[in-house]
């Protein structure tokens, strides 16, 4: 088998495209550019919990950094620097072409987003990845979810709700027609980061708040409302339909729209003033932007996340979602 170090050096040291030391020494060193500010987040992917123990090795290298990624595009940030911490069983650690492929799909999502891997560690034990990674921003640039104003339309890149139906289908409760479900496994295996919409939000000015969706629509809204300490009224016949014609049971179809995560969509606020350039903004992208609602005063300070939330029928009444998104920490939660 071999050891930790030929491990890194075969298969996770590349060269450092903007950075001043990548890896091999005991740290590394960035310089950030003049006029921007850092941004640092980290995300850990536990085998059980945030992906299926039996995933494919490249395509878990691109999600791995990809859904760090997607923290960096919801500020509006330029991801510059990561470093990987993984954990891997004696027959992972033995099995260099497993290594291979997953290293051949980490430095994919790198390459596609401009990002330097300037360290980490390995070690052995239970499947996991955990990555801490670096981002750039202008001074007071940054998107925060503490941004969004009473008046503010509510909008949604995508098709949230496909990743969640892949996972269902391979979970085996329902069963997905073969253009759907390569469509949907997609969605799940490789997350597309929405970094050029986080840059373009930010460098134009056009949002006041965002966050990804990584637990669900609902629930990541409701993160965002509250530290804005304001609510919304979202209209349910206005969200993206992509998740609702995929062959899908329909309650289970609604279920994976409004709460299902690991889609790593955007979600933002903005005036309603900037409407027609964010639509402009969506076809330049080429990117679906839906405006789904409405930011509005909450009803009270302590208000929780079902008053600050209200999801509306095709008739103006309220809606009771099941759940609205995945709680590490609930009975049941795993991948």
């Amino acid at each position: 088998m071999p050891s930790e170090f030929s491990l890194i050096e075969r298969y996770f040291t590349r060269p450092a495209r903007h950075s001043t030391l990548g890896v091999g020494d005991d740290a590394a060193i960035v310089r950030p550019a003049a006029g921007m500010e850092l941004l640092i987040s980290t995300d850990m992917l536990v085998s059980g919990t945030h992906f299926l123990p039996d995933t494919g090795p490249a395509a878990l290298g691109w999600k791995t950094l990809a859904v760090n990624v997607s923290d960096m595009a919801a500020m509006g940030a330029r991801p510059r620097w990561a470093v990987l911490a993984a954990a891997l069983p004696g027959d992972c650690a033995r099995d260099e072409g497993w290594i291979a492929a997953f290293a051949q799909g980490f430095f994919d999502c790198a390459d596609a987003f401009g990002v330097d891997v300037i360290g980490g560690d390995t070690t052995r034990g239970p499947l996991n990845f955990c990555v801490t990674i670096f981002g750039e921003v202008e001074q007071g640039r940054a998107l925060l979810r503490s941004g969004a104003r009473s008046g503010d339309d509510v909008w949604v890149s995508g098709t949230p709700g496909c990743a969640a139906l892949g996972l269902a289908h391979l979970q085996g409760r329902c069963v997905l027609p073969e253009e759907a479900l390569a469509y949907c496994l997609d969605a799940l295996h490789k997350p597309q980061p929405r970094v050029a919409l986080g840059n373009a939000l930010s460098a134009g000015g056009l949002a006041t708040a965002a966050i990804d969706v990584s637990d669900g629509l609902l629930a990541d809204l409701g993160h965002l409302l509250e530290r804005s300490g304001v609510s919304a009224r979202l209209d349910f016949c206005r969200l993206p339909t992509r998740a609702l014609s995929c062959g899908a049971p329909a309650a289970l179809a609604k279920d994976c729209l409004l709460a299902g995560g690991d889609d790593y969509e955007l979600v933002f606020t903005s005036p309603p003033g900037y409407h027609d350039r964010i639509a402009v903004l969506g076809e330049t992208l080429s990117l679906p932007l839906h405006c789904i609602g409405r930011i509005e005063e909450p009803a009270n300070a302590a208000s929780g996340p079902t008053e600050r939330l209200i999801l509306l029928d095709a008739d103006g009444q309220p809606m009771q979602p099941v759940r609205r998104g995945y709680d590490h920490f609930s009975a049941g939660a795993s991948a």
